[in-house]
């Protein structure tokens, strides 16, 4: 089975990921997966640390020759901010009057129930860990599972379609979601330019009151067959095991697959996706495993925990980031008196990055299921026994 861990502190020495199960013989594209960490850098909106930070992978083992040789796979990416940070964060005992103290939790943060958990006196030790720069690890992670599954002709991306009250009011084409992940220059990675300058100005508009602002995120999953899931128990959904993924990132307050949210207000005949079913030749012309088709796609892909052969969707509803500028109220955690709330420094809007994490999870959680369906020590074994399945199911 695919899994992976990571370790790190936001102001740490380096960010660590550990992954295990992935089949030996996959060609590792280095160059791919240092552009997913930067993909993960961009966006209108970052702060200061994203102009300190240039991450690139460095594999410690499991990749030899630039091949996978199914061992475990170390990774490190450096933290380029960890010399301002050497003695205020030692890992030795190190001097205690340089510790730079999180005097006051911030509200919507983990700083106050991580400080009360582990009995810390400041929230210094919460926040290296609960930052969202551990997403860092996720997306290099992440990068192996899209290689596994671009082996297989699978892909994921992500596009924005909303930032605060600014909305994308059309489906996007998944053509389109590529073009935006290929772009040199990403703002706000919404497919329709006209809608991303107004974006960009919602932005802009926060920055000036010195608030933060959040969105929503599409993460698509191209070229997956039916089958992988399953209804069989209740913890090997796959739309369960999606928006668990999903919600696992920082900032995620919310999941949605396909038209979750809006099926809820709309007639069973609005929502479901009518079955059709079409001639041989659909299989070539359209590249798609089987003959059934639907000419909508409300069920984002998944019906009864298992892939139906449409695009996977997964939505993320990303809450504004929780250190401000102009700070909310708080408590000192040392006399208890009213003050406001530790503030460091930050983003204003993060929703295209937070995209970019969420494409590794989601991933993540294909290449595990794909795995676990079709199997295979060797990159060779895994496609000769996913082809067998493609073959039996166009001929169903």
């Amino acid at each position: 089975m695919i899994r992976f861990e990571t370790a790190g502190e936001s102001h740490g020495e380096a960010l660590i990921a550990l992954i295990s199960g992935l089949p030996a013989g996959l060609t590792v594209d280095f160059d791919f997966i240092n552009r997913e960490l930067w993909r993960r850098q961009q966006g209108y909106g970052r702060g200061g640390r994203m102009k300190i930070e240039t991450d690139k992978v460095h594999i410690l083992s499991g990749v030899r020759h630039g091949k996978t040789i199914g061992s475990p796979i170390a990774i490190q990416i450096a933290n380029r901010d960890w010399k301002n940070w050497e003695e205020k964060l030692p890992v030795e005992a190190g001097d205690l009057s340089k510790h730079q103290v999180v005097a006051s939790p911030r509200p919507g943060h983990a700083d106050l129930p991580g400080a009360l958990k582990y009995n810390f006196k400041d929230a210094r030790y919460v926040l290296e860990r609960a930052s969202a720069r551990e997403s860092t690890s996720r997306v290099a992670a992440g990068a192996f599972a899209k290689l596994l599954l671009r082996h297989l002709g699978i892909e994921v991306a992500s596009h924005v379609i909303r930032v605060g009250r600014i909305e994308l009011e059309r489906p996007a084409a998944w053509d389109e979601i590529v073009a935006v992940t290929e772009k040199s220059e990403i703002m706000l990675s919404c497919v329709d330019p006209e809608t991303e300058a107004r974006m960009k100005a919602e932005v802009e508009e926060t920055s000036r009151t010195g608030d933060t602002i959040g969105g929503v995120f599409e993460v698509v999953v191209h070229g997956l067959p039916p089958g992988v899931g399953t209804y069989a128990n209740w913890d090997e959904r796959l739309d369960g095991l999606l928006a668990w993924a999903v919600m696992s990132l920082q900032a995620v307050k919310a999941v949605e697959i396909g038209r979750g949210v809006t099926a809820a207000e709309s007639f069973g005949s609005q929502v479901h996706d009518a079955i059709h079913y079409g001639p041989p030749e659909l299989v070539t012309e359209t590249d798609k495993p089987t003959r059934f088709t639907r000419h909508q796609n409300n069920a984002g892909g998944i019906e009864g925990g298992i892939s139906n052969g449409e695009d996977v969707v997964v939505r993320g509803y990303l809450k504004p980031i929780s250190t401000l500028r102009r700070p909310l109220e708080s408590v000192r955690f040392d006399t208890r008196e009213a003050t406001s709330a530790s503030y460091e420094r930050s983003d204003i809007c993060v929703v295209p990055a937070a995209g970019v994490a969420a494409e590794a999870m989601v991933a993540f959680i294909i290449a595990k299921e794909v795995m676990e369906k079709f199997g295979g020590d060797s990159a060779e074994e895994l496609k000769r026994n996913y082809d067998g399945y493609i073959q039996q199911i166009r001929n169903y």
